[in-house]
């Protein structure tokens, strides 16, 4: 997928959300009394501000986050350093989550500011190229604002299903009035909205997912190889590690994770049995090779990530 391509992807999707989501609104305001439904996006909107204002210490705490210092972790703080420099923003504070899962995150919020998080499991897993070139995965998403767009975009469906939750819950205590149908049809109409809005968040999500793999060809040499190597990695020791019942409650927040480990096992199936006998080009190379099928891209709809095969065959293709 070329970059001007993708940028379309993106902006198309974020606004078939929010023109949905508007029309829908009007529908809803013309139809009923205005009041309950605007309670409704006040206390839906003021929760997920408030959950945006405080994850970092939820997040921190779910997953044993701590700060490292540069003396703790040398290379680390290079690496960050170098490829904030590149793009040109300031640098997250550091941190390290002590899960047995190769993972990282990027997230923050006003109150605590920019934070960029490996796991134990990366650092034990991977080599430092690859750990550089998921650094800059993890700085792109900051640096296009990922936190803050998908925060936005997930608020218009959790809107909708507690309309639809209001709703139905309205029509079951209505004793049987007049109205008690329009407000189930009301009720089922939100329903379907979220579940529709939902899905295009999740494309939303896949596609920002491809847009800081570009961030990783552009700020670090040779990018698309490290990643592409990384993320081949990731999949096949997430798979081992979940196997051993470690995932260390990885699944919570798993949209902000490079990879998501709900995935892994299917996305490594193909390659697994080979662990330790390939070499990390001949483990991208047989993901590359893996043949899609119809299933894969039926669960790649409900994924926050893309399909691992599709994924690393775009970093192959970018230039």
């Amino acid at each position: 997928m070329n970059l001007l391509k993708l940028r379309l992807s993106i902006i198309g999707t974020l606004a078939f959300i929010i023109g949905v989501s508007t029309l829908a609104f009007t529908v809803l305001l013309t139809l009923t009394g205005a009041f309950n439904i605007y309670v409704i996006i006040i206390l839906v909107i003021s929760i997920n501000l408030l959950q945006w204002f405080f994850a970092p210490r939820l997040i921190d705490s779910l997953y044993k986050v701590k700060e490292v210092s540069r003396s703790e972790r040398p290379n680390l703080h290079r690496m960050v350093e170098n490829i904030c420099r590149k793009t040109g923003l300031k640098k997250p504070k550091v941190m390290l989550a002590n899960i047995p899962l190769p993972n990282a995150f990027a997230y923050g919020s006003p109150r605590y500011g920019n934070r960029i998080a490996v796991t134990t499991g990366l650092l034990n897993n991977l080599e430092d190229e690859e750990v550089e070139a998921v650094l800059a995965h993890e700085i792109g998403h900051l640096k296009n604002r990922d936190v803050q767009v998908m925060m936005f975009a997930s608020v218009l469906p959790a809107i909708f299903y507690y309309i639809g939750f209001t709703f139905m819950l309205s029509s079951w205590y209505s004793g049987g009035r007049r109205d008690a149908g329009g407000t189930v049809l009301i009720g089922l109409a939100a329903m379907v909205l979220y579940f529709i809005l939902s899905l295009f968040v999740l494309s939303l999500s896949r596609l920002r997912e491809y847009y800081a793999d570009r961030h990783t060809v552009e700020t670090v040499d040779d990018g698309a190889r490290k990643l592409s190597e990384a993320l081949a990695k990731i999949a096949t020791t997430e798979t081992r590690t979940m196997r051993k019942g470690r995932s260390g409650g990885s699944s919570s927040f798993k949209s902000l994770f490079i990879n998501d480990p709900d995935t892994a096992k299917g996305d490594a199936a193909t390659i697994s049995k080979y662990g330790g006998r390939l070499s990390d080009r001949a483990l991208v190379d047989k993901l590359i090779s893996k043949k899609l099928t119809g299933f894969d891209r039926v669960m790649e709809i409900f994924s926050t990530h893309p399909n691992m095969v599709k994924r690393l065959r775009a970093l192959q293709n970018i230039r």
